[in-house]
């Protein structure tokens, strides 16, 4: 299934290129946020087919890809993806800060988890007078256990 997904990947970042679209414009163009565009048509989320066949319009894809792009996903572990300096720097994020994050979560929401199912994500730029920041907003719905 990788394989599958690794080639469809390649299909639609090869169109975007020669398109010389943004992410964003491709988001814009289908009436979506940028994150969860990007997310999809990297093969994490299935594309509804009205979304689909907006991004074959726009990225000039082949029916079998926009079917596959539709396909619910398999989702699995990052295996290669954590050798990504970008992505490491995130779990080095988690490794370090992710223990305060719960110890605060329960403090506020009590015992529970953010849903990474009803959520949203926002990444925008900041500028700073040390440099440029890079804001990664997550926001998640609260599920507290119930017993």
């Amino acid at each position: 299934m990788e394989a599958i997904r690794n080639h469809i990947v390649e299909q639609v970042q090869a169109a975007r290129q020669r398109r010389g679209l943004t992410w964003a414009e491709i988001a814009d163009a289908i009436e979506r946020p940028k994150e969860w565009t990007v997310a999809a048509l990297l093969g994490q989320h299935p594309l509804p087919a009205a979304e689909a066949a907006k991004v074959q319009e726009l990225l000039g894809l082949d029916d079998d890809v926009v079917l596959a792009m539709q396909r619910q996903p398999y989702r699995a572990g990052l295996g290669e993806l954590a050798e990504d300096p970008t992505i490491y720097r995130f779990l080095e994020a988690i490794a370090v800060y992710g223990p305060a994050i719960k110890e605060l979560i329960h403090e506020e929401f009590g015992d529970g988890i953010m849903s990474a199912i009803n959520f949203k994500v926002d990444v925008s730029r900041r500028t700073d007078p040390s440099g440029d920041r890079v804001v990664v907003t997550f926001d998640g719905k609260f599920l507290d256990y119930q017993w």
